[in-house]
């Protein structure tokens, strides 16, 4: 049997990780069984650059954590070696760099498991999907694109019209 003294770190650093994840905006599941420490290291100086937390913690004590933050529904996917990625700013920072990644294996030693965004819950699958969707600057700059052309378009007709007028006069 355990001592109080371990039971009770073990019940803070649960406590800890709940609030990282009520807090937390973001979150990825993965396994990583299969990659080197050059490979984590790459992959750890990636997450830190981007501002997401990355590290590997005990399935129990992450399927009570996840249980407290109200994500009991992704628990089945604890088992075997299990890290997590935690974003507080970024929506899609966790699931874009770890897909990437999972990507670079081809699934072979490397596996995304679950995840969350606010209080959407998404499998395999659906974080996968997530981490094709680009970057919210991306995003904003195509969008800035987008709008750009046919402001464009509008300054150089008036323009023309203006020529035109004044040619005539």
């Amino acid at each position: 049997m355990p001592s109080e003294k371990v039971l009770l770190a073990k019940k803070e650093r649960v406590e800890q990780l709940t609030e990282m994840l009520k807090n937390a905006e973001a979150a990825v599941l993965v396994d990583y069984k299969g990659i080197t420490v050059e490979e984590d290291t790459k992959l750890r100086k990636e997450m830190r650059e981007a501002g997401v937390n990355y590290f590997v913690e005990k399935n129990t004590m992450l399927r009570f954590a996840l249980t407290n933050a109200g994500y009991e529904s992704i628990t089945n996917v604890l088992e075997g070696t299990t890290a997590i990625a935690i974003s507080n700013d970024d929506q899609t920072a966790p699931a874009r760099i770890l897909g990437k990644f999972a990507e670079d294996f081809k699934d072979e030693k490397f596996f995304l498991k679950a995840g969350f965004i606010g209080e959407e819950v998404y499998d395999e699958a659906g974080v996968k999907a997530l981490s094709k969707i680009p970057s919210k600057e991306v995003l904003l700059a195509q969008l800035v694109g987008s709008l750009q052309g046919p402001i464009q378009k509008l300054a150089a007709t008036l323009q023309a019209v203006v020529d035109k007028n004044n040619d005539a006069a």
